[in-house]
């Protein structure tokens, strides 16, 4: 076939399989990224090396364009991949999988009568890292690496959401460095900087990896906590209250200590939204700051 030429030199994947699912065509993309050589699997069933597409979802789609001509298309977004190969190079850290959107049309004879489908694959991996990449940027402190009120705002309301539904417990934590100021004009705004980061890693040390930790603004966080009650969250405030204050902080030569107030609130199913949360949370703030700081409320 003089165009399997140009199919095995283009950077796709491209298979032909018949109504049996017995596989016509190979090119070399796919005997490269699936270590399946071509002699191998033409003329024996796709199902036979890939039984994991032996699924209703796929025989269904196979026959929707054999019977009626259309094209069928697999995205990404959906599917994640419908062909399980490696990663090619650094991604194969980040990915079980190569990341893949397929599609799937018609192949027809000099009859016009349908003989036989297509499926082409695109190697996507790439562009998902790249999209994952945007997204964590667009979340995340640049500073000290935590979440930032851009995702607050939009994982408190689908935290909210969720309680509401399921009629589930969340907790929300509001904590702000006493006297952060002083930090800053007694040792200057990288000793500043440091603690800041430091504080945050001492938090995340306490807390679970399904709570969130925020950089609410300037020395101000927040700690989303799911399937935790006010009393259960008031425990780890403290936890965390202790691992600021009982430690000193050492920053070029010069060592130092500091505290946090924190305001907790627990979701109340009856009258609770994103704005009665946070003002709860920083009501209780206030209260632990007033009431002389270093302290949960």
């Amino acid at each position: 076939m003089i165009f399997a030429q140009i199919f095995d030199t283009i950077n796709n994947g491209l298979l032909v399989i018949d109504r049996e699912m017995t596989v016509k065509y190979w090119n070399r993309w796919m005997a490269m990224h699936s270590g399946i050589s071509v002699e191998k699997i033409v003329g024996t069933s796709l199902f036979s090396h890939f039984p994991e597409l032996d699924r209703p979802n796929f025989r269904r789609n196979c026959k929707s364009v054999f019977q009626f001509g259309n094209f069928c298309y697999f995205s990404q977004r959906l599917h994640k991949y419908i062909f399980p190969m490696q990663a090619q190079g650094s991604l194969a850290d980040t990915f079980d999988y190569m990341q893949q959107s397929c599609s799937i049309g018609p192949l027809r004879n000099q009859n016009n009568e349908i003989e036989m489908l297509y499926i082409s694959i695109q190697d996507v991996t790439e562009v998902v890292s790249y999209q994952k990449k945007l997204i964590s940027m667009n979340n995340t402190d640049m500073l000290t690496g935590v979440y930032n009120r851009n995702y607050m705002e939009s994982h408190l309301s689908k935290e909210i959401e969720r309680c509401r539904r399921y009629d589930h417990t969340m907790s929300l934590l509001m904590i702000d460095v006493d006297l952060f100021k002083t930090i800053n004009d007694s040792y200057g705004h990288p000793c500043g900087d440091y603690a800041l980061k430091t504080i945050c890693e001492r938090i995340l040390a306490n807390i679970r990896k399904s709570d969130s930790l925020i950089r609410y603004g300037g020395d101000e966080f927040c700690i989303i906590m799911p399937e935790t009650t006010g009393k259960d969250a008031y425990r780890v405030a403290e936890i965390v209250r202790r691992s600021i204050c009982d430690r000193p902080f050492t920053f070029g030569g010069d060592t130092f200590s500091t505290t946090i107030s924190v305001g907790v609130a627990a979701y109340n199913r009856d009258n609770d939204d994103v704005e009665s949360m946070l003002k709860k949370a920083d009501d209780a703030l206030y209260c632990a700051k007033q009431s002389g700081r270093n302290s949960v409320t």
